[in-house]
């Protein structure tokens, strides 16, 4: 309901450990990887609307044959395209010869992305231009089939700078300054060293550069490849790789913060960011699909074999939380039931905010994210009036009234649709005045739903980043219904720092949260102590990496939570509303009762997993200080 955030990417890896012909006679289709793929990605296109693409690799190819393809899409149907022009592949493979739809040696051979190893990525950007350039898979192409690279991933590096300075120092000239090119090229720098070290060795023991060729197939070490590239990275990422010859990997962030799942039998392995994803295109139950280690690797060797491997030692988990709360689809079994305990966990404020008075109030959600958490809102205000109920029912006595009876009986809390998304609503006036009053009406309400004057509304939202839509056109359309009073409740506790690990809230100056520390600072002149903290973060800027520390707390230590919400209610409320309007956040005891296997919260409490976490929000202050309207990583 507040601001939409872009957020986390999507991945989709499936090797397939059986010949194309397996699948062919087995499931009727050579392109059974593909489908599952296409599957993989639909189920997961919440993850990313920028972009998306795919690559894959045929085993064992035939010299002078195409053997790793790729497509990028960044059409608004990017899927739809890029598995459309697989099925055109297809057609103009049968067409070149008829023979190819019996015959999957020959099917393999002519058609594009006809392989064996196949990795899907979608794309939300929360750095750079949305062009096709920055769209995974990324390439590393080379002559030697071991050389290749393919990488696609869910992740943020924090020190990007780092990364890129220690590439120009081995003598690399990258063509870019981000984290998907310096970690792709990191990677590839190692495994050239890989080839380089095998192909010393059995040069000195007398084998031919063919034989050479074969031999770093067989006994390329992907694990110390990775071990060697991960050393220094900071930040969150699930990374999905492919080597020419046919080797494959995902690696996991030792805190654990972006998702991985993975799956294998013995015609495939697959990995998805979403176990649901993997769940329904392989028909499995929530059991059968694993959770990858932080830390570690799941490495498929080209003779398909896997292993989950230690590459960098785990440290305390913490996944991200906002998975739970937003991202990640809700026909997950555990994120349904934790978003159910994040609605019931915040009802005893509501409670307070509407004066205990249910009789009086009508329940609803914005947006459909939320809907989840509304359905844990309401079983907890149902048990909560019936123990209501029970009390009245026993003061009536041993032979009550029946019409008083069944008037207690007929008590319940009442939940309506009162707000629908009108999709087809464009706002095309770009006259800044205009385009509000237009903005205001893109959500249409449900009239009648409200008593006016009579009944307060409280409508659960899961998070309330910026407040930017909640104050040009939530509020005003909520209060077209006539209620007394406007109660907006978060299932997310309120967001005080930036994220730099996936998520797109990289500006303290956007948060209303952190705008209302502020304004309660200045109203209570303490201003000096923004200008200490100020001081501080320069002071950070001189200090090694792993000797950050987050100053900014200090903005919030004068106050409590509640005294936030108030002033983020303030800060949000439209002038011209007639509404009493009402804030209410998700506490962080109530946050991680609900979501205990996610303690990632830094962004509610500013405890960072990694150093680069307590820099960014350093750099992201003196931005704010300095009026510099950039990212700080």
């Amino acid at each position: 309901m507040s601001d939409a955030i872009k957020h986390e990417c999507g991945i989709a890896l499936i090797r397939l450990r059986k010949p194309l012909a397996h699948y062919q006679e087995t499931y009727g289709s050579a392109l059974y990887g593909l489908k599952r793929l296409y599957l993989l990605m639909e189920k997961q296109h919440n993850r990313g609307q920028d972009g998306a693409g795919i690559a894959s690799i045929k085993l064992d190819p035939a010299p002078g044959l195409n053997y790793i393809d790729r497509e990028r899409s960044t059409d608004k149907q990017a899927i739809q395209k890029i598995f459309g022009k697989v099925d055109r592949g297809y057609a103009e493979a049968l067409a070149v010869d008829p023979s190819a739809a019996a015959d999957t040696q020959r099917l393999k051979d002519l058609m594009p992305f006809a392989g064996e190893v196949l990795l899907g990525h979608l794309r939300y950007a929360t750095h750079g231009n949305q062009g096709l350039e920055n769209c995974h898979p990324r390439r590393r192409l080379n002559n030697w089939m071991t050389r290749n690279l393919v990488v696609a991933g869910n992740f943020n590096m924090t020190n990007v700078d780092e990364l890129f300075d220690l590439l120009v120092s081995i003598g690399q000239h990258p063509k870019e300054r981000s984290d998907t090119m310096t970690v792709l090229e990191k990677i590839g720098h190692f495994l050239d060293v890989e080839n380089e070290r095998i192909a010393a060795i059995h040069r000195q023991l007398g084998y031919s550069e063919k034989q050479i060729t074969q031999v770093i197939a067989e006994k390329l070490d992907v694990r110390q490849i990775l071990v060697n590239s991960a050393i220094d990275f900071d930040g969150g990422y699930a990374l999905a790789g492919m080597m020419g010859h046919g080797d494959a990997f995902v690696l996991r962030d030792p805190s654990g913060i972006r998702p991985a799942y993975w799956y294998a039998d013995d015609e495939v392995v697959v990995v998805a960011s979403e176990r649901p994803a993997i769940q329904t295109a392989f028909n499995l139950r929530t059991e059968q699909v694993q959770e990858l280690t932080p830390g570690h690797a799941l490495i498929i060797r080209k003779d398909g074999s896997y292993s989950e491997q230690l590459v960098r030692e785990p440290l305390e988990k913490r996944a991200c939380s906002f998975e739970r709360i937003y991202f990640s689809r809700g026909s997950d079994r555990d994120v349904y039931q934790e978003r159910l305990a994040l609605g019931r966990s915040v009802c005893p404020a509501i409670l307070v905010a509407i004066d205990h008075d249910l009789e009086n109030t009508v329940f609803s959600f914005i947006p459909n994210t939320a809907e989840v958490a509304c359905y844990g809102m309401m079983k907890e205000m149902e048990d909560r009036l019936n123990a209501v109920k029970e009390k009245r029912i026993l003061e009536l006595g041993p032979s009550p009234d029946p019409a008083r009876l069944h008037a207690i009986l007929a008590m319940r809390p009442r939940l309506e649709k009162v707000a629908i998304k009108d999709a087809k609503l464009r706002t095309f006036i770009t006259a800044d005045d205009a385009r509000d009053d237009m903005v205001a009406h893109v959500y249409d309400i449900t009239y009648g739903t409200v008593r006016r004057g009579e009944d307060s509304l409280v409508v659960i939202d899961d998070s309330i980043v910026r407040g930017t839509t909640l104050r040009q056109s939530i509020l005003t359309m909520l209060d077209r219904l006539g209620p007394k009073r406007i109660v907006v409740v978060s299932s997310a506790p309120q967001i005080r720092y930036p994220d730099c690990y996936g998520i797109d809230m990289a500006k303290l100056g956007d948060l209303v949260a952190f705008r209302a520390a502020i304004a309660l600072l200045k109203e209570t002149k303490q201003e000096n102590l923004i200008d200490d903290v100020y001081d501080q973060a320069l002071a950070m800027v001189g200090r090694p990496f792993t000797e950050q520390e987050n100053v900014v707390k200090a903005i919030y230590k004068p106050f409590t939570a509640e005294q936030l919400s108030d002033k983020v209610a303030e800060l949000l409320t439209p002038p011209d509303i007639n509404a009493e309007v009402r804030i209410v956040f998700q506490s962080i005891e109530g946050l991680h009762a609900a979501c205990p296997g996610h303690s990632g919260d830094w962004y509610f409490t500013g405890d960072y997993p990694t150093p680069g976490g307590n820099r960014v929000v350093n750099r992201a202050f003196i931005n704010y200080m300095e009026g510099k309207n950039v990212r700080a990583y």
